[in-house]
């Protein structure tokens, strides 16, 4: 499906992800669009406004926390947590399983521009938002 017609929204929140973005229990983020859990029993949530036509999709990690190292000989350590979190934003965008992602993009992400995404750091963490076309502005995973 190509991308809406008006994009225009999408960029902006983007750029402003940060005041989009809450770190909380599960109960304080609960309201959220969109949601990543986090190991250490954190959430960060998507409070942006819903963008009519496109989907958002939230994830998350702890930047400090270890490769494991099977994933780090798989695909390398480097920039892990950054390349991690944009193929799982991917992956709920596009409503695929991560092992059917890693066969198909490896945790790259697609060049079709149809998914526009950021990835940030946010206090201890690495997140990357995306964007995809899609029915409303509604949510995708709340893994």
């Amino acid at each position: 499906m190509p991308p809406p017609s008006d994009l225009r929204p999408v960029p902006g929140l983007l750029a402003a992800a940060e005041r989009h973005l809450r770190i909380g229990t599960p109960a304080e983020v609960a309201a959220a669009t969109t949601r990543s859990h986090l190991d250490d029993g954190r959430c960060v949530g998507w409070y942006g406004p819903p963008v009519p036509g496109w989907r958002v999709a939230v994830d998350a990690e702890r930047a400090d926390a270890p490769v494991p190292p099977a994933l780090a000989r798989r695909f390398g350590p480097g920039d892990f947590w950054a390349r991690w979190t944009r193929a799982e934003c991917c992956c709920k965008l596009a409503d695929v399983p991560i092992a059917t992602w890693w066969r198909r993009h490896g945790l790259g992400t697609p060049v079709d521009g149809a998914t526009l995404w950021r990835t940030l750091r946010v206090a201890d963490l690495v997140v990357t938002v995306g964007f995809a076309p899609g029915q409303g502005g509604g949510p995708i995973g709340r893994a």
